[in-house]
């Protein structure tokens, strides 16, 4: 949608307009004039599918830069259309003969239209005095220049796809006084602000930074001072580290009481570069965390290097949902009690390993578990490394024909390799070669243990784990 432009041709430089013959192919004008060897006016449109024929120059001579090699085109203006005006399409979609129902419109969404232009979206809100939940989305927005009126009403505003950066942002944020939901997906923000902390938006409780360009933790604490901010998506961004400050960070704020990020209880962090657990225990500080996700990073891929859910999740104390599911009380435990038992034989191996699980010693006292490996016959306390483990066997393999689980006492010791050969034993699978899968309670995919020489210890383990069989492809 677009008011029509006063103008001869009937298009003008930076219009939003759409192919003739279909609506969903739009673009923007680039260019309007004569074409060298061809008569009358042409129009030079940059489509924003980047399915063009050209970069915006034809024979040598150049029209207007398109983005890309083949996003622009030359037509002729009955190709093209302008779309109908905002007033003109509130009558056609919204009005009713008989009552008022642009009065109380309390949601309005105009995504993918060919709005471009701030001053359009002010006389729509204008007359909708009621409205709360404004969405934008997939509009190419020009930059923000004039001034709107003041949008007392709008709770919810959604900007994804429009080309709005931060900068757009806080010009906007002088009208939106009552801003509760803001959504800026895809917009290749690399930073929120230039100055050291974001101001205002003092009813924001959920930000959405979702599929931008933000690279560095520091850009991130720029949003610490929203103080009802309480949920931060950052899905898709380029981060590699997540620092909570410490006491000597927090000078600048000193002068008052407010902790940074102190209302934040979900913050996603799912398809970025992190891949220290140094930046996972970071979330254990944040005051009030008790959501997020961390699924996609390096350090959450435990088939090349990162490590599994259940060492996440114990080293996360107060997280109660986790990339998407609920953390229970008996995972909690069972990840706690697992992830000590790994910790334990990575010290036999390197005692200064310790150093590196912060939550170690706490857990380990907590659940009362023995560290110390026993002599032959020893009595009184049973330790992890001569303990019996309750673990239940399921074949899955194509070939194996339905064979009913089995549950079987193993030895804490048991190696990947030894579990194998029993295997083959239990369900008399002597022709195949078999591979183990561990299945963990909110784990989407079950995780492959493909070490022979690892034991059931070493892998951490638990009582009562479900262990799928499978045969090798």
């Amino acid at each position: 949608m677009q008011d029509s432009p006063d103008s001869s041709h009937g298009f003008r430089v930076c219009q939003r307009v759409h192919s003739s013959g279909d609506s969903r192919r739009i673009g923007t004008v680039n260019y309007v004039g004569p074409v060298e060897g061809y008569s009358g006016t042409w129009v030079g449109v940059d489509w924003d599918n980047g399915e063009g024929k050209h970069d915006g120059s034809i024979n040598g001579v150049r029209y207007f830069h398109a983005k890309s090699e083949r996003s622009g085109s030359l037509v002729r203006a009955p190709n093209l259309s302008q779309g109908i005006s905002l007033l003109e399409a509130l009558e056609k979609r919204y009005r009713s003969k008989s009552t008022n129902d642009e009065e109380d419109m309390k949601e309005l969404d105009l995504t993918g239209n060919l709005l471009s232009d701030w001053k359009d979206v002010g006389k729509i809100c204008g007359q909708l005095p009621a409205l709360q939940a404004l969405n934008l989305s997939n509009n190419l927005m020009s930059p923000y220049k004039s001034e709107l009126p003041p949008l007392e009403s709008i709770r919810i505003l959604v900007l994804n796809n429009t080309g709005a950066d931060w900068e757009q942002v806080e010009l906007l944020r002088q009208s939106l006084t009552a801003i509760e939901e803001l959504h800026l997906i895809g917009n290749n923000i690399s930073r929120p602000m230039s100055s050291s902390f974001v101001q205002g938006f003092n009813s924001l409780r959920l930000l959405n930074l979702d599929d931008n360009c933000i690279a560095e933790w520091d850009e991130v604490m720029k949003l610490s001072q929203l103080r009802c901010l309480e949920q931060l998506y950052l899905n898709k961004n380029c981060l590699n580290s997540i620092l909570y400050p410490d006491n000597g960070q927090q000078d600048e704020l000193e002068a008052t009481s407010y902790k940074p990020f102190q209302n934040l209880h979900c913050l996603l962090l799912g398809d970025n570069d992190i891949g220290d657990l140094v930046s996972v225990d970071s979330l254990n500080l944040f005051p009030n965390l008790v959501e997020t996700r961390l699924s996609e990073n390096p350090i959450a891929d435990s088939t090349s290097g990162g490590v599994p859910r259940f060492v996440l999740i114990a080293r996360l104390a107060k997280i109660k949902v986790f990339n998407g599911s609920e953390v229970t009380p008996r995972e909690r435990k069972d990840s706690e009690i697992r992830y000590v038992r790994l910790v334990i034989s990575r010290l036999h191996a390197n005692a200064e390993e310790i150093k590196q699980h912060p939550r170690f010693s706490e857990l380990k006292s907590l659940y009362g578990i023995e560290d110390e490996r026993p002599s032959t016959g020893a009595s009184g306390p049973q330790t992890i490394g001569s303990g019996f483990l309750s673990i239940t066997l399921k074949c899955v393999g194509a070939s194996m024909g339905e064979k009913q689980p089995l549950t079987k006492k193993l030895p804490a010791t048991a190696t990947v390799g030894k579990l194998k050969f029993l295997c083959e034993s239990f369900f008399k699978l002597k022709s195949l070669k078999l591979k183990l899968f561990l299945q963990e309670e909110g784990c989407p995919l079950p995780v492959l243990l493909d070490n022979d020489t690892s034991s059931l210890m070493d892998l951490g383990i638990g009582n009562e784990s479900i262990i799928l069989v499978d045969e090798e492809s």
